[in-house]
């Protein structure tokens, strides 16, 4: 676990006693972000990698899983509070994180830069939503205040790698709501309208239908939709209309929390209150 302020833990999942734990703000020479530590630590194989936008070559941090020792460091980017991804490009597993100016790939061995590509969100903000995998070698960006979104497309000979721009508009605006694919379109929330875009192009589909700041899911051809209202949406995911089937609300009060589907039930959350409701057929 990541706290807000820097604090990494590793605890015994019966006991909840602590295995071993560090701050890993205060060991690297790093002020707390403004909205604190809000990208979730990568965890894989053997090892932990987390943000901690120190400088000085420690700005993206590995550890061992098993017992805290540091494995590598690497860069000197400000960070944003966009979750590090382990995905593979062009036939090869990387590390992909959006800084405050690129995105940039790097290789889980050793944290070594394979590419970047210059990425920054307007309005002095940072990058918060998570890229969506298109294809084996192609992902898209996306950000709110007015930066929009582009398809990237990552290629390499030997050791030699570059990124480059598939398509860019303005037609899908994710402010801090991920996106997610489905047959080929992407959907996801325009700021708080949402929105559908051709994956291969990025032409908008359609757009309709608000629901806030709040996150999506999708499930068998659906998507599942929590506002920032705490309502809870059923639309159908197609690109040749936006179609609502169902709507009611869930919970109170601001809700800005992603759901959580598993085994048939559906958990949603905010900072006031929880319900978990039953959709398995």
């Amino acid at each position: 676990m990541l706290g807000a302020l820097g604090n990494l833990a590793c605890l015994d999942e019966a006991t909840g006693k602590v295995i071993w734990s560090r701050n890993i703000l205060a060991e690297n020479g790093a002020s707390v972000p403004t909205y604190g530590i809000a990208a979730s630590p990568l965890v894989f194989d053997d090892r932990i990698v987390v943000l901690s936008g120190a400088g000085n070559g420690h700005s993206i941090l590995c550890y061992d899983k098993n017992d805290g020792r540091p494995i590598w460091n690497a860069l000197d980017d400000k960070i944003g509070y966009m979750t590090p991804a382990l995905i593979t490009l062009d036939g090869e597993r990387q590390i992909i994180v959006s800084l405050e100016k690129r995105t940039v790939g790097l290789k889980p061995d050793d944290g070594q830069l394979l590419w970047e590509y210059p990425w920054q969100v307007l309005n002095h903000q940072m990058p918060i939503a998570q890229p969506i995998l298109l294809s084996s070698n192609r992902f898209m960006l996306a950000a709110g205040y007015f930066t929009g979104c582009a398809a990237v497309q990552v290629t390499h000979k030997g050791s030699a790698w570059n990124a480059e721009t598939v398509w860019r508009n303005k037609n899908l605006k994710n402010k801090f709501s991920s996106s997610v694919i489905w047959q080929n379109h992407v959907y996801g929330l325009d700021e708080d309208i949402l929105t559908c875009v051709d994956a291969a192009t990025g032409e908008r589909r359609w757009k309709g239908g608000r629901y806030g700041y709040g996150q999506l899911l999708v499930a068998d051809g659906h998507l599942i939709i929590l506002s920032g209202e705490g309502d809870l949406v059923l639309v159908e995911a197609r690109p040749q209309e936006f179609r609502e089937l169902s709507r009611f609300h869930a919970i109170e009060g601001k809700t800005w929390n992603y759901p959580a589907l598993a085994a048939g039930k559906l958990l949603v959350r905010n900072g006031a209150e929880m319900a978990c409701f039953e959709i398995a057929k």
